[in-house]
């Protein structure tokens, strides 16, 4: 005869699956199953997407640990869906008790369609228009002026826009004397991988 589940187990599982649900909305699931009540084994639902409610029965897979205690105890990432047909990716864990036999399991279940509608609007967004034109912006000597800046920077374990004012000041001066500034847009070009304005570079060379 199957065991009954630790209550306060139950319990620590729900205060678990409360803290996915709040960190991974809207986009996932996490229910708590009583594996020991397959008639009503949903004990808890957290950011419900299912739109199933505590007390019905349990999945298909819940079934399957019930009758096996060898069963996969971590099954991840595998195909689902919604009853409404929306795709899921799931992952179920299941809770064993003292004697080896499955009495509970942690089911997350992440809506994929609102990750499609992401990915689909990065493509537009990122979609780029066949033409004949072509444009190039100074992209060697930019390349150049961005590389000595950002070298710089890294002997002193920051980044080009994060550059103190007086690090700064010696890195127009460095670039200066290099003939970094005296190219075309060359101002500009440092002024701009550094986050500050073209004025505040001229200031800096002098």
């Amino acid at each position: 005869m199957k065991k009954k589940p630790n209550k306060l187990l139950l319990r620590e599982l729900q205060t678990i699956a409360q803290g996915l649900g709040k960190t991974f909305a809207p986009f996932c699931e996490v229910v708590v199953q009583d594996l020991t009540h397959p008639k009503n084994a949903i004990f808890a639902i957290e950011n419900n997407l299912s739109g199933r409610r505590v007390g019905q029965p349990v999945t298909e897979l819940g079934l399957a640990r019930i009758g096996d205690p060898d069963y996969p105890a971590v099954i991840t990432n595998y195909a689902n869906q919604f009853a409404d047909g929306r795709k899921v990716k799931s992952t179920s864990i299941g809770i064993k008790d003292e004697s080896g036999e499955y009495v509970a399991a942690l089911c997350l279940n992440v809506d994929l369609t609102l990750f499609q509608g992401f990915q689909a609007a990065l493509a537009q967004f990122t979609r780029i228009e066949s033409s004949e034109i072509s444009e190039t912006l100074d992209a060697r000597h930019a390349d150049r002026i961005c590389e000595r800046v950002d070298e710089f920077a890294a002997t002193r374990a920051t980044s080009a826009r994060s550059l103190k004012p007086a690090d700064r000041r010696q890195l127009v001066q460095e670039l200066k004397k290099a003939g970094f500034l005296d190219i075309r847009r060359g101002m500009e070009i440092a002024a701009a991988h550094m986050g500050v304005s073209r004025a505040t570079v001229y200031s800096d060379a002098k």
